[in-house]
């Protein structure tokens, strides 16, 4: 898979991960960086169960990525915590 589709992948999975999980977003940088890495987990976590990972620009690999970008979000939120309003 090209980097512009892995940018594109990860932006998209980043910005529904954010508002699954906090409803306002973190931020394009932040959604890309959290998206790209949320679909490398997202492809470990489907390998790790015998699934297939991020298979290419899809609608697979868009929700494999955004199941990944929510578990990576969870664990940024633990980490850093919640920010006041």
């Amino acid at each position: 898979m090209s980097i512009l589709a892995w940018i594109i992948l990860g932006l998209l999975a980043g910005f529904i991960g954010s508002k699954l999980v906090n409803k306002s977003g973190e931020g394009l940088i932040l959604d890309l960086v959290l998206g790209i890495v949320g679909a490398l987990v997202g492809g470990f976590i489907f390998n790790a169960f015998g699934a297939a990972g991020v298979t290419g620009l899809n609608i697979y690999s868009l929700i494999v990525s955004v199941v990944g970008a929510v578990v990576v979000l969870v664990i940024y939120h633990a980490v850093v915590g919640r920010r006041a309003l």
